[in-house]
């Protein structure tokens, strides 16, 4: 969604790299791109103006001027103002302590919120609450029996004693929702649910008679939160929509809908600001696993293209099976081979993390590669697993029997080219060899210092290792040299003084002591 005012942010902080010192002019530059970005994102007027004036009165102020990197400095204090106008800090919902923890939706009709209503209590419900749904829509055709599904599909159950109306009856709504609404709570004590949802009728602009009855809601119930949804992409009518609103039941908190359109969104960046009240959630997809806590600092690092890493982190800890990861770890300690079962149940694991475009959309500088990731298929990964489970399983541990025959019978059972196995083969072994340096050493390979490194940082079997001298087949001989190794062991740790830096040892350092590779001595200063 803030794409474009991503892509113009950054362009506009590029032009400042490099300069030792930033003139006012410099700085009224800056600050007038800015301005143009956030109004062509459709950012309300008085926030924008707000907005342009923080930062260019801290930018001409002493923090950037006496800064070692004052571009940054600059990018520093957008973040910090973005964060502010999103609403601070992380706001979570306020349990009631006694009863069930009641929450009112309200907002325009079409915003989503029967959908939203599932996806929260399906959050909650992973989070260990109790949720249920109460269906107080009774005038949209159809919208109980929406959420009846969406309930089901979320696996909450739904209080819906009366059917809403139909499109036979659409000035007849069946009961009375004032009354629907409060018996749903007294259903919620009896039933031992600790969160209540009421889902509440849109509204098309700003009716007077529906917000009365979002009143008389709000009055009867006394909900703990009163949440108001909004869709994204409203643009410059979402401050005059979230003013009425909050005049009419004083909402607690903003829920952002359909974050995952390719508006500009600048009502995510003029709700907050405007009306003092925090976003507290944003919904991301269609799907009913789309919907996240708004974390203002978060969303500022997506806007300025600096990635989402905790986010992306947090996703994989809730998608990633421990049992799963710690079986891949025993087997990389076991030093066993990496085998296509193995890469099809990685595969599966970032499966279940969700789309692989949102994912590598939270790392940081995305934006520059972002033509490349709207071309990624995602249907690529069900590719390759449509491969590796047309080969039999003697196949799947064993990848190098797979000749020319097989590959086609592989091809045409998964319904791909055969270059394609090929391809999926040869990067398959580009893994398997990388995940056999690591196992062997312990590390990644080649990094001195690292578990299962030699002496001298060389990795145990490398082939630039050093070789260790033969011992003799005369026992008195081999007793002999085994002492003297013994010695120049003790000689070697007594001439290295502690502190010392690299190759100032004292004068009695001998580096052939250290059994290096041959010629590494005259790099270090040795007398050989």
């Amino acid at each position: 969604m803030f794409n474009s005012l991503s892509d113009r942010l950054t362009a506009t902080f590029k032009n400042l790299r490099g300069k030792g010192r930033l003139s006012e002019a410099d700085v009224d530059a800056t600050v007038r791109e800015i301005r143009r970005a956030l109004l062509d994102a459709d950012v309300a007027v008085p926030v924008v103006r707000e907005f342009t004036g923080r930062v260019r009165e801290r930018a001409l102020g002493a923090e950037v001027s006496g800064a070692l990197n004052p571009s940054q400095q600059i990018v520093k204090i957008v973040n910090e103002e973005l964060v502010e106008i999103l609403g601070g800090e992380t706001r979570r919902i306020r349990l009631a302590k006694t009863g069930p923890t009641i929450i009112m939706l309200a907002g325009l009709q079409g915003a989503g919120k029967t959908t939203l209503a599932g996806k929260l209590s399906k959050w909650l419900k992973a989070q260990g609450h109790s949720p249920m749904l109460v269906a107080c829509d009774l005038q949209r055709p159809n919208a109980v029996t929406q959420l009846q599904v969406v309930g089901q599909r979320a696996g909450v159950p739904v209080f819906a004693p009366h059917p809403g109306a139909t499109s036979t009856e659409l000035d007849h709504p069946a009961g009375d929702p004032v009354a629907v609404a409060r018996a749903g709570v007294e259903e919620a004590k009896r039933t031992l649910h600790d969160v209540v949802i009421v889902d509440t009728a849109g509204r098309l602009g700003v009716d007077a008679d529906m917000m009365e009855q979002a009143r008389q809601i709000r009055r009867a119930i006394v909900p703990n939160e009163v949440l108001f949804v909004i869709d994204s992409m409203i643009g410059q009518d979402a401050v005059n929509t979230a003013m009425a609103f909050d005049e009419g039941v004083n909402f607690t908190g903003i829920v952002l809908s359909k974050l995952d359109g390719d508006a500009r969104g600048g009502a995510a960046l003029s709700v907050a600001s405007v009306t003092g009240k925090p976003v507290m959630f944003a919904s991301t997809g269609e799907n009913l696993d789309d919907f996240e806590l708004f974390h203002p600092d978060r969303m500022a690092s997506r806007i300025l293209d600096m990635g989402d890493v905790l986010t992306l982190i947090e996703q994989a800890e809730k998608s990633w099976d421990k049992d799963e990861a710690a079986r891949m770890a025993k087997k990389f300690a076991d030093q066993e081979d990496f085998t296509l079962d193995d890469f099809l149940a990685q595969m599966q694991q970032i499966r279940n993390m969700g789309s692989m475009k949102k994912m590598l959309m939270m790392m940081p500088g995305a934006q520059n590669i972002r033509q490349q990731l709207e071309q990624f298929d995602e249907r690529e990964i069900d590719r390759v697993e449509a491969i590796v489970r047309s080969m039999t399983p003697h196949e799947r541990v064993a990848p190098k029997i797979i000749n020319g025959s097989r590959r086609a019978r592989i091809a045409r059972g998964s319904g791909v080219h055969v270059s394609e196995v090929n391809g999926l083969l040869e990067r398959f072994a580009q893994a398997q060899k990388m995940m056999k340096k690591m196992a062997a050493g312990g590390g990644m390979p080649g990094m001195p210092g690292m578990p299962g490194m030699g002496a001298g940082g060389a990795r145990k079997g490398a082939k630039n290792a050093p070789k260790k001298k033969a011992r003799s087949g005369n026992p008195a001989k081999a007793a002999q040299e085994l002492r003297d190794a013994e010695a120049r062991r003790a000689a070697g740790a007594k001439a290295l003084p502690t502190g010392a830096s690299f190759g100032q040892q004292g004068g009695d350092f001998d580096p052939s002591q250290l059994n290096l590779p041959k010629g590494f001595d005259k790099f270090l200063g040795g007398s050989k």
